[in-house]
């Protein structure tokens, strides 16, 4: 399976800032030390174009960005402190899954070692978030006349909010959130299909309210492209997740979404979300489980329709 990273471009972080920015270094060295993905399989994304996030993104926000001319209190929102490698960052973050959808095409999966940056609305960015990879990277596919309709499936434990806002009026992209109900966002934005999950929640529930949510959307969704936001913040030692999903209910979470896919037939891109565990390796753990069965359906995919 291809996977595009882009760790390699350093965000400048001050020290003792609570994003785990080491995990995407760490996971690129544990996929090809597992066997997950070749070396030669990892690849370096272009960077989005201004036309690509014009499509989900207003003109003045993104110029902004660009030159460094947000508000102070817009990059509190974001939290990030501004810098030229950010928005290069950014860009290549939604270009890796640009890359991972048009690959995903031929070859049933292919993965963006970060993305899943669903906080990002039309004109602002949040939660980490600068620009909003998903939506950047299915009106591509769609610009390009390579498919027609879409869904995002977003297990994150937080409210896709920004996925929301973008295709809101869209009825070409569904949107299907399913998450922490009193976890950050605070005001959601809504979606095609939102699923608040109370604190606590765990393995089996997960997994029942999991499978009922995709079975609904992708029959309403009627997609031929998805993309799946993974997350492994829903994880039980996250620090900010207030869900309790063990490593295996998360390994059997990714397994049923890719199955359900595979069995309807529809491709999909992958991107990593969000992951606030005390310990990076179980992060990398989780994120790496995900890799594994997404390797796992790209396998599938071209022995069943190649």
């Amino acid at each position: 399976m291809k996977a595009f990273y882009a760790d390699h471009f350093v965000l400048p972080l001050p020290d003792g800032h609570r994003f785990p920015m080491a995990k995407y270094a760490r996971l690129r060295q544990r996929v090809v030390e597992c066997g997950i993905i070749a070396p030669h399989d990892l690849l370096v994304p272009p960077a989005a174009t201004d036309e690509e996030l014009l499509r989900c993104h207003d003109l003045d926000y993104v110029e902004r960005v660009k030159a460094g001319q947000m508000t102070h209190r817009e990059m509190l929102r974001i939290g990030f402190p501004w810098s030229p490698q950010m928005v290069e960052r950014s860009r290549r973050s939604s270009g890796a899954t640009i890359a991972a959808a048009r690959i995903a095409l031929s070859e049933g999966c292919a993965a963006n070692l970060a993305g899943g940056t669903h906080h990002a609305g039309r004109d602002h960015g949040e939660g980490y978030c600068v620009f909003n990879d998903a939506p950047i990277a299915i009106r591509a596919l769609q610009a390009e006349g390579l498919i027609r309709r879409a869904i995002v499936i977003d297990c994150d434990v937080h409210q896709g909010n920004g996925t929301a806002d973008i295709c809101r009026d869209d009825p070409t992209i569904f949107t299907l959130s399913i998450h922490g109900e009193r976890n950050f966002p605070f005001r959601k934005v809504a979606g095609d299909m939102d699923i608040g999950l109370p604190d606590g929640t765990g393995d089996e529930e997960y997994l029942d309210t999991l499978a009922y949510a995709l079975e609904r959307a992708l029959f309403l969704a009627q997609a031929d492209f998805a993309v799946y936001v993974s997350g492994a913040d829903p994880f039980e030692g996250d620090k900010l997740g207030k869900l309790n999903l063990s490593k295996d209910g998360l390994r059997r979470r990714d397994e049923m979404v890719f199955n359900a896919l595979l069995e309807r037939r529809i491709p999909a891109a992958v991107a990593m979300g969000g992951g606030y565990a005390a310990n990076v390796d179980d992060i990398v753990d989780i994120h790496a489980q995900t890799l594994r069965a997404a390797a796992e359906m790209s396998l599938r995919w071209q022995s069943i329709y190649a």
